[in-house]
């Protein structure tokens, strides 16, 4: 009732002392101790209190015996002799409020048991708020040094931790995004496992095709009977797949990866990336094509930079041209990275060839458009200056961090 007793020092002190050491310690803080404790040890009939005044006057002395013994442990700050203090005063065999319940209260008179248990009840009271007290301190006290211990100091300096940053492809993938975007192209992709259907018949590239020789292609193994499949060697195919899907007018560009049998080099790699784009719509001209691509230069490149349209061939646009542009290292005045010719072929392009309507039932008669496919590998090292495309996939930090 009282919450007094063993646990409650055990508790507060956070250690184990069995039951016969707090008796022995008890036992000798009683019997050293000095006047009035020792009463305790004796019957109010034998201390000669028989009015209640008497009893009252006794409660007092041992309440401020008790305050006293507290003030100088409070002073001392001593956990031991916190023990010890409250198995002295609590203790449920041989603590003080133990001792006068079976020498003062159980033996006294029925005149005088009204008033002992009173007064008991009082010191009791008052012995458990300073335990509550004393405990509230403590842990108040435990919280502090563990808000000191682990709050930051705001005052040192911040840890400084490596910043990532964007792959250069993505870079430049995300640019090439932003200036088509502005022109109101939109972004589409798609698989990159293929059909020879998509990959090359509906692009103009039939089976024995020539062109074929060029895409050295990754076929993949496929059950008995089944459709034969490939890694795609551009990303032209969701520009078909799209014409399907979608009438005119369609302006979209297709990033993603691409697949070739070629050897790894400086220049070369068996995986690499490309954004294709497609316009297709009534009355576009030669004259669009020609605008779009200086914009996108330009943009890309800088507004110094000029390009040059050169006859080529692609089995899927007619015509067909490769465009240049002025060497960015040398503003077209000729080094060894242009081979003093000072132009720089950036990528092919052209207008769609009719046939390629035929595949995805459009009107060659009435629509028209072009199409381009930009290698980002070529455009990045162009534009950041990097001699080696191998550094791409090398995962070399220090690479890395010049783009961050």
């Amino acid at each position: 009732m009282w919450g007094h007793g063993n646990a409650v020092p055990l508790h507060d002190c956070g250690c184990t002392i069995q039951r016969s050491v707090h008796v022995q310690i008890v036992t000798h803080f009683l019997t050293t101790m000095p006047e009035p404790l020792q009463k305790i040890e004796r019957t109010l009939q034998q201390l000669e209190a028989g009015t209640n005044e008497q009893v009252s006057a006794l409660f007092v002395e041992v309440r401020k015996k008790f305050n006293d013994q507290e003030a100088l442990r409070r002073k001392e700050n001593n956990p031991t002799n916190l023990l010890v203090f409250w198995t002295t005063w609590l203790g449920r065999k041989s603590g003080v409020l133990t001792k006068i319940t079976e020498n003062w209260l159980k033996p006294s008179p029925p005149d005088l048991k009204r008033i002992v248990g009173q007064e008991l009840n009082s010191l009791k009271a008052h012995i458990e708020a300073v335990r509550l007290e004393q405990t509230a301190a403590t842990e108040m006290a435990a919280e502090s040094a563990a808000s000191l211990r682990e709050r930051e100091d705001l005052s040192l300096p911040g840890v400084a931790r490596p910043l990532g940053s964007r792959h250069p492809l993505r870079q430049t993938f995300e640019e090439i995004e932003r200036i088509f975007l502005s022109l109101g192209y939109s972004v589409v992709a798609g698989p990159e496992m293929e059909t020879p259907y998509y990959n090359f018949e509906a692009l103009n590239i039939p089976e024995h095709h020539p062109a074929r020789d060029n895409m050295d292609t990754f076929y993949m193994a496929a059950p008995s009977g089944a459709a034969p499949l490939l890694l795609r060697t551009h990303t032209s195919p969701m520009q078909i797949r799209t014409m399907e899907k979608q009438q005119p007018p369609v302006r979209i560009i297709v990033p993603g990866k691409v697949y070739r049998r070629d050897n790894p080099d400086a220049t070369h790699g068996f995986m690499f990336h490309q954004i294709e784009g497609l316009a297709v719509d009534t009355d576009i001209t030669f004259c669009d094509f020609r605008g779009t691509v200086e914009y996108f230069v330009r943009e890309f490149l800088g507004p110094k930079v000029k390009t040059r349209l050169r006859p080529s061939y692609f089995p899927f646009t007619e015509p067909s041209v490769e465009v240049d542009a002025t060497c960015v290292f040398c503003a077209g005045k000729g080094c060894n990275v242009c081979k003093q010719s000072g132009w720089i072929e950036l990528f092919g392009a052209g207008m769609v060839d009719p046939a390629v309507y035929g595949f995805v039932n459009y009107d060659a008669k009435k629509l028209s458009g072009f199409a381009f496919g930009l290698g980002v590998e070529r455009l990045t090292q162009l534009k950041y200056n990097i001699n080696d495309l191998q550094l791409y996939f090398q995962n070399d930090v220090r690479f890395l961090r010049q783009f961050a």
